[in-house]
């Protein structure tokens, strides 16, 4: 007996079943090719979230309301840092209306949320600013904060020297014929950041150059022991007619002797 199936032709698809096969592989290839992550397509701190007005005015806030616990330059005192490593190790990778909650619930300590959500927004901007963060054309807005990723900070430019700046340089100690103690042979100054540190920071530039300052309390470093040594020196560089000075805030022998 012969096999009913023998001989039978195989069902061709209709143009139906094709039409649906052509949409399935086109919808799969837009997903992988044409439509980036969320993360890919969100925006973050580095493109400009904020403004330069706003910044300003977060700052005004910030020192009524929050420098007294966290410090004008937000390195923490009684009150945790918001900046550098402790900023990305609380915030980074996260939205941003995760750091306007906290600081809009918590701060200040005594009364928070009490300053008001526009205040707490101009506070954010200016922490995104002493971060390293841009500014941009568009103020910060509570509706759009969590589509905003925090990165870890960036070191945030230092301003050019000028008088009243804080500077290090690098130079030889010595004394003059009234025995006022100067740094000879000294590099040229560069602004540095506002810092505690006692030492100096370990990429110090330890070539010499033509400047001389002059040292207005030198005698608190005992210099005595120190004369004739290649030193680091940190601290507020004041210039006047035909002298430039320097408050120091660090003194730290580079060498025992003063060459190049």
């Amino acid at each position: 007996m012969r096999n009913r199936h023998e001989g039978t032709k195989p069902r061709r698809p209709s143009w139906t079943e094709h039409l649906y096969k052509a949409i399935f592989v086109f919808a799969v290839l837009f997903l992988v090719f044409a439509v980036p992550s969320a993360q890919e397509a969100g925006k973050t701190v580095a493109d400009g979230v904020y403004t330069d007005a706003q910044a300003a005015r977060g700052a005004t806030a910030y020192e009524a309301a929050c420098a007294g616990c966290h410090r004008a330059d937000l390195a923490g005192g009684t009150g945790p840092a918001l900046r550098a490593q402790r900023f990305a190790r609380q915030f980074g990778d996260k939205d941003l209306k995760t750091l306007f909650s906290k600081i809009a619930t918590t701060m200040p300590r005594a009364t928070p949320g009490s300053l008001g959500d526009a205040t707490y927004l101009d506070i954010v901007a200016h922490l995104l600013k002493e971060n390293g963060f841009p500014a941009g054309t568009k103020e910060l807005v509570a509706d759009g904060l969590d589509g905003i990723r925090v990165l870890a900070g960036r070191a945030k430019a230092l301003p050019p020297v000028g008088d009243f700046s804080y500077v290090e340089v690098v130079g030889c100690l010595t004394a003059d014929a009234q025995r006022a103690w100067q740094l000879t042979q000294a590099s040229a100054p560069v602004s540095a950041a506002m810092t505690t540190a006692a030492a100096a920071p370990r990429n110090t530039p330890a070539k010499l150059g033509n400047e001389t300052y002059h040292l207005l309390d030198a005698m608190a470093y005992s210099p005595e022991s120190h004369k004739g040594q290649k030193i680091y020196v940190r601290g507020l560089l004041i210039r006047t007619p035909g002298e430039q000075r320097i408050t120091i805030s660090t003194l730290e022998t580079l060498s025992p002797t003063c060459t190049q």
